[in-house]
């Protein structure tokens, strides 16, 4: 069977800062069609930094789940931006760590509604530099022993999708 769908038309039911939400038609491999509810989203960008076992990660309110969690620095592509640039800006400004980046891969976050793309890269050598956050961004950033990353991961204190792939992405790498 072909695993095709075809966009019959398009109505954008919301446009605004960080997504445009989107119905389509669309046409089945069967030949009927139906509807889809799609979130697009410029895409996003994370860094995995390890220095001696250790993971930078940042924790921050994340109002969706009403608490802090722990995630590797990342943030929003910005319209035209190169997700590496994006990547090394974001290092910069949530952490004050500058650094070289080599791609590490690419997660898919929630195919089942959204475009949206993170591009995870590795940060292979890195110095630090200057913290520079948003005016509404708040966060602490912590170097967390690889083990015990892996510990919060299995008891499910970092849930957090992109940070997992990265952190067993890179330990498939070293193998």
């Amino acid at each position: 069977m072909k695993l095709h769908e075809t966009k019959l038309n398009s109505k954008t039911i919301y446009s605004g800062k960080i997504l445009k939400l989107e119905i389509d038609e669309v046409e089945l491999p069967d030949g009927k069609s139906a509807r889809r509810e799609c979130v697009r989203h410029s895409g996003g960008a994370a860094v995995l930094l390890i220095e001696d076992e250790k993971v930078l990660l940042v924790r921050q309110f994340r109002y969706l789940y009403g608490k802090p969690i722990y995630e590797i620095p990342a943030g929003k592509l910005n319209e035209g931006e190169d997700a590496k640039a994006a990547a090394a800006r974001e290092l910069e400004e949530e952490t004050g760590f500058v650094a070289e980046l080599s791609h590490l891969l690419d997660v898919y976050p929630s195919p089942g509604y959204t475009d949206e793309i993170i591009r995870i890269y590795f940060a292979d050598s890195f110095t630090e530099s200057k913290q520079k956050l948003d005016d509404d961004e708040f966060l602490n950033c912590c170097f967390i022993n690889l083990d015990e990353v892996l510990k919060m991961i299995a008891d499910g204190e970092i849930c957090d999708a992109k940070t997992i792939a990265a952190i067993y992405k890179f330990l498939l790498t070293k193998k």
